[in-house]
């Protein structure tokens, strides 16, 4: 479903700004002023496809997203999760040709800014232009501690390293609270996020549960102990640059 509008407000991506520099009210109007149009996704429907040549830019409004990769024999892996503020291919202004697809992983609602208008505010101010820009290190460094997750941390670890970045993501987008969020998920997506099969993931669930760290029950996740958790999956924050820095 798709809606041409520019009342869809930008507060979102103004939210996940403003947590890593100051944004003025005069960049503040920069962004709302963005011509963009409006759509609203249904669970599996793609936001942006595989192979296509987009000239705008996909920024999540609400529910959640993946960036995946499906392979000749339909295997997919999901390389990210995206929340409320994300752009999830600002960097195909420069790409071009996107290498992979991202997908409704619950009812969403998206805004799509044409790239000459990413441009037109990049050339209004180049600290916005920065911004953008730190926007997609962003996404290299969560990349990195997700391969790192992969490769090195044990099964209980990895996932209670996702809950700890979920977590803090959420709560920066003001949708977590009291260490709860809602991640209304099914176990086969969660198994594509983590490289786990169905049945690994369902042990590695009842094993992080014994901890006592994190109650999950339904689509609610609850850390029970913030500081226990992070400790146990060796999570560091850092790489989510939750900082309020010159930019």
């Amino acid at each position: 479903m798709v809606h041409t509008s520019t009342t869809a407000t930008l507060q979102p991506l103004v939210t996940s700004l403003s947590l890593r520099d100051a944004i003025s009210a005069e960049e503040v109007a920069l962004i709302e002023g963005l011509a963009r149009r409006r759509r609203v996704l249904r669970k599996g429907e793609e936001l942006v496809s595989q192979h296509s040549q987009p000239v705008e830019s996909c920024l999540v409004l609400s529910g959640f997203t993946a960036r995946e990769v499906v392979l000749a024999d339909g295997k997919r892996q999901i390389t990210a999760l995206h929340v409320p503020g994300d752009f999830v291919d600002l960097h195909a202004l420069l790409l071009k040709i996107m290498d992979h697809s991202v997908v409704a992983l619950t009812d969403c609602e998206a805004a799509y800014v044409p790239h000459r208008e990413l441009l037109r505010v990049m050339a209004c101010s180049s600290h916005l232009g920065r911004m953008f820009w730190l926007s997609t290190v962003i996404d290299g460094a969560i990349q990195r501690a997700w391969i790192t997750s992969s490769g090195r941390r044990s099964a209980s670890a990895h996932l209670g390293h996702l809950i700890c970045e979920l977590y803090l993501r959420l709560d920066a987008a003001r949708l977590a609270e009291g260490g709860r969020f809602t991640f209304p998920v099914a176990q086969s997506e969660l198994a594509d996020a983590l490289g786990f099969s169905l049945v690994h993931v369902n042990r590695t669930l009842q094993d992080l549960r014994a901890t006592g760290f994190v109650s999950w029950k339904g689509s609610v996740v609850t850390i029970l102990d913030f500081e226990g958790l992070a400790a146990f999956s060796q999570f560091d924050p850092t790489y989510l640059n939750l900082v309020k820095l010159p930019r």
